[in-house]
């Protein structure tokens, strides 16, 4: 009787250390996820560092804000609140630069179109310390919310979620898992592995199917959503806009920028368009 239970207790220390090995191991791939670039993600991630660019904009109403992604990596951003403000955004940036190279654009926002606006720089950008990888940029937006949330005394679902380019993928992927408002893309893509096929395709085999999968993750999203692709856009091609736009459930609206590349598609026509539907969210208040 003695040597069965000797037996059962050893079976379950040995099952009770296996599980703590499984779970350390999972522990480390996240780690690696957050903290290791893979192939595609050193092709992707093109950061700029302060102190390069102008840090201190004359003409800007900004705080300059400090806060931690969820392994503890240390990140920045700049908090550009409206008088009044139509609508509280979050914005995602493209995979260059950083928020001190997008200051003209943070000021049209905030004066123009009066929305208050957080812009974040991923790890690894700006003042934002860490290696970016794709997971990684994607706890930093979901850290970066929870920041706008406190500094703006609003909840998840009053925040309107803005990306460009590479922005947007990671605000579909967090549009999919959550409420917001409203979600703006700007020259975005359907897939990762899309973009790859265009402009790597001997590489393009390493690129899993599933990551920064924005026609699968929109799908998920049902809220209004603004869309807008420069139809010369050479760097993320016309065609992927449209794709991942196709996916997307009602209420939608697309803006074709004609004659735009993917560095010039702020049109006058764009921002008119941009600023009816800023007009329309807030009649919704």
């Amino acid at each position: 009787m003695l040597s069965r239970i000797s037996c059962a207790l050893t079976c379950l220390i040995f099952l009770g250390n296996l599980a703590g090995c499984l779970t350390q191991a999972q522990q480390a791939t996240d780690r690696r996820a957050l903290e290791s670039p893979s192939l595609d993600e050193l092709l992707l991630f093109f950061p700029a560092k302060y102190p390069d660019g102008e840090w201190s904009p004359k003409d800007l109403k900004f705080q300059d804000v400090g806060f931690e992604s969820s392994d503890g990596t240390k990140l920045h951003g700049w908090y550009c609140p409206a008088e009044n403000p139509r609508e509280v955004v979050l914005i995602a940036h493209g995979n260059a630069g950083h928020v001190a190279s997008r200051a003209d654009w943070l000021k049209y926002l905030q004066e123009q179109l009066r929305v208050s606006v957080f812009m974040f720089d991923y790890r690894g950008y700006g003042r934002s310390e860490g290696t970016p990888t794709v997971q990684g940029s994607l706890e930093d937006a979901i850290a970066a919310r929870k920041k706008l949330c406190e500094l703006a005394q609003v909840n998840d679902s009053q925040i309107v979620l803005m990306g460009e380019s590479l922005g947007g993928a990671i605000m579909v992927q967090l549009a999919s898992k959550s409420t917001p408002k409203a979600l703006v893309l700007q020259s975005t893509f359907s897939s990762l592995k899309d973009v790859a096929d265009v402009h790597f395709p001997n590489l393009s085999a390493l690129v899993p199917r599933k990551k920064l999968d924005s026609v699968g993750a929109i799908k998920s999203y049902r809220g209004p959503l603004l869309l807008s692709h420069g139809t010369r856009d050479q760097t993320i091609p016309y065609a992927l806009g449209e794709r991942l736009f196709q996916a997307a459930n009602e209420p939608k609206q697309f803006v074709p920028v004609l004659g735009a590349d993917h560095n010039n598609a702020m049109t006058r026509g764009y921002l008119q368009k941009l600023d009816g539907f800023f007009s329309e969210l807030a009649k919704s208040k």
